[in-house]
């Protein structure tokens, strides 16, 4: 379970009641203003990415909400829906080290952290030297990841959680910031490993691709069959992503916010939801990482789109890229064709 989540400010936004007040205490209306600020060169940095990748407004909506809250991303979707553009475009327009590293079974854990090799200077004497390996970056692209060994995969896992990799007893500390984002095709499944339930909690969102709409692929076609493609632009520096990372968490959130949130995340699992249905359905649900995630998750998409707070609409729209790959089908619900979507937009119904 992570332990760098800030405690919960619900009254951060208490009126100033001083004489000359604008209503806001000085602290909030200091906050207010870099908010506006960070939210004009979002806005900037979302139509920069569209002018790119048509089509996935709710695709680049849930990948920016990963990156602000810190987190990492598995993007699910066929081939040919633009998954590693996505990325690509990601990296120049926040202006990040990004590196792509393709998946395959013959990959070993060495090729994505580092190893070290054996110097031998003009002298004679011998040392090691230590070679970093592309996890070494800002933005790390692991296309195709359920294609490389269990044992590879996990490599991956402390760089997610810690940041950093340890290579022959030595840690080596990760850039600032580190995000992964990650690809999956849910339609080839021979001669793949399926990512373990640890490592898929490391995964903030599982963003769920699908084909454009007509008069988005129209325009895709138009742009991307010419003499000349689009290229993103850089908006943001690495300074102002950090900036940005740091205002998601002092945004403040609600009592009902907060009480909608648990509420989701207990009615989810089969111990304590007193939903029938639930525990008839679910075999395991989420853990608490799930509610901290949705959390820093609610908040990045207020930010996103210009508000101080997350309503329950925040709650709403994130709940299936968090939970639903935290969450198993009983054997009954898997024979019975029921989705793990259903189950988590019945509970979504439920909040008050």
């Amino acid at each position: 379970m992570t332990s760098d989540i800030m405690p919960i400010q619900t009254n951060f936004f208490s009126p100033d009641t001083s004489a000359g007040s604008t209503g806001l205490s000085p602290e909030a209306a200091a906050v207010a203003g870099r908010a506006d600020l960070i939210t004009d060169q979002l806005q900037a940095v979302r139509q920069e990415i569209g002018r790119v990748v048509f089509g996935q407004a709710s695709v680049v909506e849930q990948a920016l909400v990963s990156i602000l809250a810190g987190g990492h991303a598995l993007l699910v979707g066929a081939p040919g829906l633009g998954k590693t553009l996505l990325v690509t475009t990601l990296g120049s327009v926040l202006g990040l080290d990004a590196r792509r590293v393709q998946f395959t079974p013959d990959l070993m854990p060495s090729d994505i952290t580092g190893s070290e090799i054996l110097d031998e200077d003009a002298g004679g004497h011998r040392s090691f030297r230590f070679i970093p390996g592309p996890v070494f970056c800002q933005l790390l692209m692991a296309d195709e990841i359920n294609r490389a060994s269990p044992r590879t995969q996990s490599a991956l896992l402390q760089a997610m959680q810690e940041h950093r990799v340890t290579i022959a007893g030595t840690e080596y500390a990760l850039p600032r910031p580190f995000h992964v984002l990650a690809t999956q095709n849910p339609i080839d499944q021979e001669g793949t490993y399926p990512l373990p339930e640890a490592q898929l909690d490391r995964f903030m969102l599982q963003i769920q691709l699908t084909f454009p709409e007509a008069t988005d692929e129209r325009a895709m076609l138009l742009a991307t069959t010419g003499a000349e493609l689009a290229a993103a632009r850089q908006i943001l520096t690495v300074e102002e992503l950090l900036a940005a990372q740091t205002m998601v968490r002092q945004l403040p959130v609600g009592d009902r916010i907060v009480d909608a949130i648990l509420q989701l995340v207990r009615s989810a699992r089969p111990e304590t939801t007193d939903i029938p249905a639930v525990r008839d359905a679910i075999a395991w649900g989420p853990g608490p990482r799930a509610a901290q995630t949705l959390m820093l998750a609610t908040r990045a998409r207020a930010l996103l789109d210009g508000r101080l707070s997350p309503g329950l609409d925040d709650v709403a729209a994130l709940a299936r890229p968090v939970l639903a790959h935290r969450m198993a089908l009983s054997f009954a619900a898997r024979a019975d064709a029921t989705r793990i979507e259903d189950v988590i937009d019945s509970l979504v119904e439920r909040l008050g």
